[in-house]
């Protein structure tokens, strides 16, 4: 902490609050990332408090009035270290029908607008992933317990259950509040190597469910968005490995397989059709938007792809299908990974903002986050809204209220993302 500036004749003096240990001592470099940014990596008292007088089951009372899914064969796909599991899938098909089930975590059941969980959680915005932790945006009791979806136990979700036809289309769908209970906890290793490589040991200990994996893969969204000119970067993430001493052992990129495509493609399905459905009922609403790009900035790009022997047709306004073009044209050369990072840096970058502007990236008229209110808050924010809407309409007093709070909420949220 500064103590003086000091003066032309006096250097600057501080003094130290705090030691974060020696500098060769693993996780101090990560300890110092997360000081520097002032991620707050300890809850106050008063939100731990709050969080252990959270039940950590569901009470017989919760379970009034919502719609009872637990008969449904349902599964959550993630990480094989992921803890904090937001989002279950269900899907059967009859007659040329899919029936697709998005089974969303209720988290705004355990914290209520206003309190001090939510002051806190507000404040995060989200929660942050390093390399050897998390810094959670709610306390770990809710986030691994009650609110995650855990294999075996009853939880309470909101729900986005869609009927989807052979082309990929949402033809209906509905929004309501439900109790579920998830019969296996898959990682997408696991399903990728039912559906890619169909290894028999694999296959053999989840043979209740490889129908359901294999009907998974038939459902086309991918396909339907991709036509529309939604664009695709494929950059691979990166995962780090350490070891006991948080030494990094080994650094490889995230695997993307069907496993993983398939759960991206549910999640994107729910977040447009929740978007679509609240921004027609013109209630106020958390939407995430993807502005155009600026023209300007297109225009270097298309001179610079030009050095390469690329080109991109550019009207008053670019159209998302251009660059998926271009990425396409791209894909397999040397220059492949300049050129894609270029026009990623041509865009513009996202947000939360209380209008509908649409998604460029993602070539959606509506898009919202939906699926993620654990980690995320904008997602947490819009389940209220939802569960309001839900339980006897929006009334004025309210709507009120949310068009009041929503800016801000956008604004925050977008900072510290």
């Amino acid at each position: 902490e500064i103590t003086s500036y000091g003066s032309k004749n006096r250097n600057p003096e501080g003094k130290i609050v705090e030691n974060l240990g020696s500098c060769r001592a693993p996780g101090t470099d990560i300890l110092a990332i997360v000081k520097s940014f002032g991620i707050p990596s300890e809850f106050p008292d008063k939100v731990i408090r709050q969080a252990d007088r959270v039940p950590d089951h569901v009470l017989d009372a919760d379970r009034d009035g919502r719609l009872d899914l637990r008969h449904l064969q349902t599964v959550t796909i993630d990480g094989e270290d992921a803890k904090d599991l937001d989002d279950a899938v269900t899907l059967t098909k009859e007659n040329g029908i899919y029936h697709l089930g998005v089974h969303i975590a209720d988290v705004s059941n355990y914290v209520q607008g206003g309190s001090a969980l939510d002051r806190e959680a507000l404040k995060r915005g989200t929660s942050v992933y390093l390399a050897d932790r998390v810094i959670p945006m709610l306390p770990v009791r809710l986030s691994n317990g009650i609110c995650s979806l855990n294999q075996g136990q009853d939880r309470l979700t909101l729900s986005c259950l869609m009927d989807i036809d052979e082309k990929g289309n949402v033809i209906s769908h509905k929004i309501c509040e439900s109790v579920i209970n998830v019969d296996r906890r898959m990682t997408y290793t696991n399903v990728k190597k039912i559906l890619e490589n169909e290894d028999e040991e694999i296959l053999n200990e989840y043979k209740d469910f490889a129908d359901m994996f294999r009907l998974m893969e038939k459902l086309i969204l991918r396909q339907r968005r991709f036509k529309r000119g939604s664009i695709d970067f494929d950059f691979p993430e990166t995962k780090i490995t350490l070891n006991d001493k948080g030494e990094p052992v080994e650094i490889k990129p995230y695997d993307r397989n069907t496993a993983t495509r398939i759960i991206e493609d549910f999640m994107l399905i729910a977040n447009e059709t929740v978007a679509e459905d609240y921004f027609w009922q013109e209630i106020p609403f958390l939407y995430r938007s993807h502005e155009n790009p600026d023209p300007e900035k297109i225009r270097r790009l298309g001179t610079f792809i030009n050095n390469f022997g690329y080109s991109i047709k550019i009207g008053d306004e670019i159209h998302p299908k251009e660059l998926q073009k271009l990425l396409g044209k791209i894909e397999g050369s040397d220059e492949e990974n300049l050129i894609a990072r270029l026009t990623l840096r041509s865009m513009k970058r996202a947000s939360y903002t209380t209008e509908c502007v649409g998604h460029f990236g993602l070539a959606a008229k509506y898009y919202c986050h939906f699926t993620s209110p654990i980690r995320r808050y904008p997602d947490l924010q819009i389940h209220r809204i939802i569960k309001e809407n839900l339980h006897g309409g929006m009334s004025d007093k309210r709507s009120e209220h949310f068009a009041a709070i929503l800016p801000e909420v956008a604004k925050q949220t977008s900072a510290t993302e």
